[in-house]
């Protein structure tokens, strides 16, 4: 059995090594999700015009990797406190948020944001996103595997 979710977290390519070596990850793919516009590019997305995030669509095998330890994942390598940006990567294509896929998914995620929020780890409010995934625009073949290829 094979899940999907969909996180924003800033620059897809940090967010894709996070997760793309965790046993139980099958597969990640960088790409869009959240916009109104078909089929974007990376300089669409860019110029804050589409609405996209940057977004790691995941495919995991939940008999390995738990939803919620994917979660714990998401939550440890980004600022969901931060709107619009992660460090230096500004601007709402790289926004938090969580693109469920199922409706156990997003209980899940609201449940673990608000044990988040209730954990006193964070001086600002969280901001991230849960919705519901729609059209996944997969990103250019060079952003795929970014570290990988350069060995960042």
């Amino acid at each position: 059995m094979v899940e999907k979710i969909t996180f924003g977290a800033g620059c897809f390519w940090g967010v894709e090594e996070a997760f793309k070596h965790e046993p139980g990850v099958i597969e990640t793919t960088v790409g869009y999700m959240g916009g109104n516009m078909k089929n974007p590019t990376y300089k669409d997305v860019c110029s804050s015009k589409t609405g996209h995030a940057e977004v790691v669509q995941i495919l995991y095998d939940p008999t390995i990797i738990s939803f919620a330890d994917l979660l714990d994942i998401f939550w440890k390598i980004h600022n969901p406190t931060q709107s619009d940006g992660q460090g230096v990567d500004i601007g709402y294509q790289y926004r938090s948020v969580i693109y469920y896929s199922t409706n156990e998914q997003k209980q899940i995620a609201e449940k673990s944001l608000k044990l988040l929020e209730k954990s006193g780890n964070y001086d600002k409010k969280i901001v991230t996103e849960i919705m519901p995934a729609s059209t996944f625009y997969p990103a250019e073949g060079y952003h795929q595997d970014y570290f990988e290829k350069h060995k960042l």
